[in-house]
């Protein structure tokens, strides 16, 4: 991989994922704080500006860590909407299980999960299912101009997401990436089990 003119990254469409994980997270590590912060606010912009989130809809988000883009802008967009909030949840790491849990969730609700994270988990009662939301912001490591995306590897949104792969025509929920610029790539090899994004937002753009 070399690096092109504007940040962008080039790599061989058949390259190893591992090799592309490690690439392009470290592309989007590299981004100074004061760039991250801009980027959320202008990608937030571009969001309101196609009307989403709706108001009063159910938007899923995700604590960003390494480097991931942060959605705070989105998140504080989204509650000025009247929207709820939901973070993911994983009921089985064995069977590679999520659903989603509200953000506002009393403390008695959060847990740590298999990997450490804190999620609001511990009251069945409050989890809802993939379907029952209406826009879901999901991290990725690349994408590319068909909205094919790279994840970590451990396929949790892929399988929770599978039912839209079977059914066209299920409009709900729109899974909608969130990167950097830097993090397109030429192109992307999508697997079988692979779910399409609905479109993909960065700091200049939402690509559909």
């Amino acid at each position: 991989m070399t690096a092109q003119a504007g940040g962008a990254i080039s790599c061989a469409a058949d390259a190893p994922r591992r090799q592309l994980r490690r690439q392009f997270r470290a592309a989007r590590r590299a981004l100074p704080q004061a760039v991250r912060a801009r980027a959320g606010k202008a990608a937030a912009r571009i969001l309101a500006r196609h009307g989403l989130p709706r108001p009063g809809s159910r938007v899923a988000l995700y604590l960003p860590a390494d480097g991931e883009f942060d959605p705070a802008a989105i998140v504080a967009l989204s509650l000025k909407r009247g929207c709820t909030l939901y973070l993911p949840v994983i009921r089985s790491r064995r069977g590679w299980r999520m659903c989603f849990g509200p953000l506002d969730a009393p403390r008695r609700a959060w847990r740590r999960n298999y990997f450490g994270c804190m999620e609001p988990g511990a009251l069945p009662r409050l989890l809802v299912a993939p379907r029952a939301l209406d826009l879901v912001l999901v991290p990725l490591v690349a994408f590319d101009a068909h909205r094919n995306r790279l994840g970590m590897g451990g396929g949790y949104f892929d399988r929770a997401f599978a039912y839209q792969r079977r059914h066209a025509t299920w409009r709900r929920p729109r899974l909608l990436g969130l990167a950097f610029d830097c993090q397109q790539a030429p192109a992307l090899s999508a697997a079988a089990w692979d779910v399409p994004l609905w479109g993909v937002l960065t700091e200049t753009r939402l690509l559909r």
